[in-house]
C-alpha cells in the first residue's frame, strides 16, 4: 500500500516523495516510489507540562512538499501511538504497488512488536537510519524545532488538551498559510496539492511592477535639494 502522494509532477533530480513521521523520542522515515515518509521520536519526554505531566508529540511529514500528512498528542508513551499516526497517513493514500520504506533508528519505539506487524503485512518496509541508509530525517527535526521553540514554548503549556490546541493551529497555518522560500511563496497544501503553480508567477511579477515602479519627486526632498 502507497502512503501519500506529494506530487504528480516534479524535477528529476528530486527523489519521489517523502513523508517524515516524527515523535520526539527517535526517528522514522517512510519511502516509496511516489512516497516517502519520516517518522521520529526524539527526547522523550517531549514537552513537560506545568504539572510535571508529560506530553508526546507525533507526526508525519512529507518531505517534497514539507505538508504534515498526520499528528497527534498523547499523555503516554508507547509504541501505539507510532503506529497510530502511521495508519492514520496512510489512511486515504494512494494505492502503489511498492510498500513504503521506513528510515528508523534502532529505538525501541520503533524495533517493536507493534511495528513489526506492519512490516510483515506489506505496509511498510523498515530501514535503520544511518546504518543501512547514509542520511537521517533532518527536515523533520527542523519543523519540530520551529514548532516547540517558536510557538508551543511560547505559551502556558497546563494540559494536553492545551498542548493539542496549539499543535492543532500550528499545523493548519505550516500547512495552509505559510509561504515557503524553497517553493517560491508557495504553501505546503500548494506543493502537495499541486494548485500553487501560479503563484510563484505572480510573486514575480508583482515584484517587476514594483521596481518598475516610479513617482515624482517629493517637494520636501526638492525643497532640501
Amino acid at each position: 500500500m502507497g502512503m501519500w502522494k506529494a506530487r504528480t509532477t516534479r524535477p528529476s533530480h528530486i527523489p519521489t516523495a517523502i513523508i517524515q513521521v516524527h515523535t520526539y523520542e527517535d526517528d522514522i522515515n517512510l519511502s516509496g516510489p511516489e512516497n516517502c515518509l519520516d517518522n521520529g521520536v526524539h527526547l522523550n519526554p517531549v514537552i513537560r507540562l506545568l504539572d510535571g505531566t508529560r506530553a508526546y508529540l507525533h507526526a508525519v511529514i512529507d518531505n517534497f512538499s514539507r505538508r504534515i500528512l498526520a499528528w497527534r498528542v498523547a499523555d503516554t508513551f508507547g509504541p501505539v501511538n507510532n503506529v497510530a499516526v502511521l495508519l492514520d497517513a496512510s489512511r486515504g493514500a494512494t494505492p502503489s504497488d511498492t510498500a513504503p520504506v521506513v528510515l528508523a533508528d534502532a529505538g525501541v519505539e520503533n524495533v517493536n512488536a507493534q511495528v513489526d506487524e506492519l512490516s510483515d503485512a506489506g505496509v511498510l518496509r523498515r530501514l535503520l537510519a544511518l546504518t543501512e541508509p547514509k542520511f537521517s530525517n533532518s527536515m523533520i527535526e527542523a519543523w519540530w524545532r520551529s514548532l516547540t521553540h517558536q510557538w508551543c514554548f511560547l505559551h502556558s503549556l497546563d494540559s494536553v488538551t492545551t498542548v493539542r490546541r496549539l499543535v492543532e493551529l500550528y499545523v493548519d497555518e505550516h500547512n495552509r498559510v505559510l509561504p515557503h522560500s524553497a517553493f517560491r511563496g508557495q504553501t505546503p497544501d500548494e506543493m502537495y496539492f499541486g494548485t500553487g503553480d501560479v503563484v510563484p508567477v505572480d510573486l514575480t511579477a508583482r515584484a517587476e511592477a514594483h521596481r518598475s515602479a516610479s513617482c515624482e519627486t517629493c517637494p520636501s526632498l526638492d525643497a532640501a535639494a
